[in-house]
């Protein structure tokens, strides 16, 4: 099979990458710059100063697309500009995506699209799944327009589901990857009250559903890239210590994190409880279901 990966480069991106060629299938990468290798293909997501462009021809014979690239969403503080970058790289580069493979002779029989559980804004405790509407504030809307976005392929008949992601639990980066050098120095606790929730998934879960999405027929529309049972920052927090073996007794203040956050610490003291009820129903099954197995996976 071959396939087309935005956002290679990244912590999911190379991860599926490597699963997809172990499994001998063919791999194309879409990159931000001249194609220097024969698996490459140029394309620019587009911006507010320029339009987005694909060289379409390097996506002939492309049967699946997983569409994974955009602007961190904690790589930096939430300025009015980078909250512009953040929907340009989202709802921009998905158009442009979108649109090129719609204009093939022969469009991949399935995009997998990348999403977010920002979909669902701040839950508190009450458990949210596919089929909630979308929450209110900055991320939620974003999501919106972000899969708004993907109509030209599907309008082309392309087979699309979007994989609204979750905390990844990695080591190699996101914002869990941030955590583990925290708490092996010791310094790890819980965020403000500790009584939100997080809906985390192991990175070896992730990209299997993702796999799962691209392989099995017939799935499209939103799909929660989650575990079953989320957890609240403060089990998070006891979890990592019983892994790692180290104290958990630090805490971080609600204050200080919307010092040091801004408007991005609306994100990391809210509470979204997400359960993958669609991933279930299709045949799913979780390698690390749960939050220690997770962390645990994360360290092999």
């Amino acid at each position: 099979m071959r396939i087309a990966i935005t956002g290679s480069g990244g912590l999911i991106g190379a991860a599926l990458r490597r699963s997809l060629l172990d499994d001998g299938h063919e791999v194309v990468r879409l990159v931000r710059r001249p194609a220097r290798e024969g698996d490459e293909v140029e394309w620019h997501p587009g911006s507010q100063d320029a339009p987005g462009r694909v060289d379409s021809a390097g996506l002939v014979g492309c049967e699946g697309v997983v569409h994974l690239a955009g602007a961190g969403i904690a790589d930096k503080r939430w300025t009015d500009a980078y909250k512009q970058e953040l929907r340009d790289s989202r709802v921009l580069g998905t158009t442009t995506l979108t649109r090129a493979l719609a204009s093939l002779d022969v469009p991949p029989r399935v995009l997998v699209c990348g999403s977010a559980i920002g979909w669902y804004g701040d839950t508190g405790d009450r458990a949210v799944d596919e089929s909630d509407g979308a929450g209110s504030g900055f991320l939620p809307s974003l999501c919106e327009e972000w899969e708004a976005s993907a109509a030209p392929a599907s309008e082309a008949g392309v087979r699309t589901a979007f994989a609204r992601t979750g905390l990844v639990v990695a080591q190699e980066g996101g914002a869990w990857g941030r955590l583990f050098p925290i708490f092996r120095a010791g310094l790890g606790g819980r965020l403000g009250s500790g009584r939100q929730y997080w809906s985390f998934i192991a990175l070896h879960d992730h990209i299997a559903a993702l796999r799962h999405l691209l392989e099995t027929d017939g799935l499209s529309g939103p799909f929660n890239l989650t575990a079953p049972d989320p957890v609240t920052n403060r089990e998070v927090t006891a979890a990592m210590g019983r892994v790692l073996r180290r104290p958990t007794v630090a805490m971080v203040p609600s204050l200080a994190l919307k010092v040091a956050l801004g408007e991005f610490s609306q994100e990391v003291l809210g509470s979204q409880r997400v359960v993958p009820t669609r991933l279930l129903e299709s045949g799913f099954t979780f390698a690390f279901p749960g939050v220690e197995d997770a962390i645990r996976s994360a360290l092999k």
